[in-house]
């Protein structure tokens, strides 16, 4: 539905965009993330055809963004960052007219605004100007007009921001559900919406694409994946790092007071495997140790995101 092939895009001497490469199928919601300036939404703006590239190919269900612009940008709904729209109008206006520039007009019209209301919880400011709304009602409003043609295409920057948690909840699952049968891209800057909603993950810094995966294959290259994380009251800290030597890359002790000890082991492999618990498991037994906690940790997609996009410098000071 998606393919963008050897993007660029350039502003003066600066690459804001620096021949990327992918594409997204129907069924997928595609997380875009990096951090501020790394290209994200220059990446939006030109498969939405808002920009034009300096080269390189965007294609939306087959046709040309650049060349062949109208059957494309039908294809899709956008929901532009800082999420504009017309002061004077009020909610139902803009959405009517949202309506009327894709085409909508009798009883389709009424209906896709009535779906849009109410997918995006809007009835209670309906007719409200758009200038009188907080923050999150106006990006709710922007995002029912994104919604509003029943697109097959959802291209979304930052849907949540704004939003109070519960909103954020909503907005998490609606994607979610419309990624079943829908080709979406959202970026954002938050870590646990890229795990509640994506199928697969971009993460973009300084204009290049730096890793690409689905949320579980990302959190595998965490150094934190497969570790053991364990408690026990039944030998102190340097005993336990001595006798785990043999098996762990390295220990680190997380607490240690009254007799209580809580560790966590690395594997020697990243990632690890039910091996290395069961090795510390047996090792336990083994020396009598009393666990009172023994568990594997998952990978952390925040510290895969740091390692991956922190310049060299800072990861040497953190």
């Amino acid at each position: 539905m998606i393919k963008v092939e050897n993007l660029v895009k350039s502003f003066g001497a600066k690459h804001a965009v620096d021949d990327i490469s992918f594409s997204v199928e129907r069924g997928e919601v595609l997380g875009f993330l990096g951090p501020n300036g790394a290209g994200k939404s220059t990446t939006m703006r030109i498969i939405t055809g808002f920009y034009p590239p300096t080269s390189g190919r965007v294609t939306i269900g087959g046709f040309d963004i650049v060349d062949d612009p109208l059957p494309a940008k039908r294809l899709i709904g956008y929901l532009p960052e800082n999420a504009p729209g017309y002061a004077d109008m009020t909610v139902h206006g803009f959405l009517g007219f949202a309506a009327d520039l894709r085409g909508l007009k009798g009883d389709a019209k009424k209906k896709a605004v009535h779906t849009a209301v109410e997918t995006c919880f809007l009835e209670g400011v309906l007719y409200q100007t758009i200038d009188t709304l907080s923050k999150g009602y106006k990006h709710r409003t922007c995002l029912a007009q994104s919604i509003i043609h029943d697109p097959d295409i959802l291209v979304l920057d930052e849907p949540t921001d704004g939003l109070d948690p519960n909103q954020k909840h909503e907005v998490r699952a609606l994607i979610k559900r419309m990624g079943e049968k829908k080709a979406i891209v959202f970026s954002t800057h938050i870590l646990e919406e890229v795990e509640a909603a994506c199928t697969r993950v971009i993460i973009i810094d300084r204009g290049k694409i730096v890793a690409s995966g689905t949320p579980r294959e990302l959190k595998a290259r965490s150094e934190f994946a497969g570790a053991v994380r364990f408690a026990t009251k039944s030998a102190n800290a340097a005993t336990l790092g001595a006798k785990l030597a043999p098996l762990a890359a390295r220990t680190e002790v997380l607490s240690e007071a009254g007799g209580n000890v809580v560790m966590r082991a690395y594997p020697r492999e990243r990632g690890g495997n039910g091996a290395f618990v069961g090795s510390i498991a047996e090792l336990a037994r083994s020396e009598s140790w009393q666990l009172d906690e023994i568990h594997v940790e998952e990978g952390r997609l925040d510290e895969v995101f740091r390692s991956i996009t922190l310049p060299d410098t800072v990861k040497g000071a953190h």
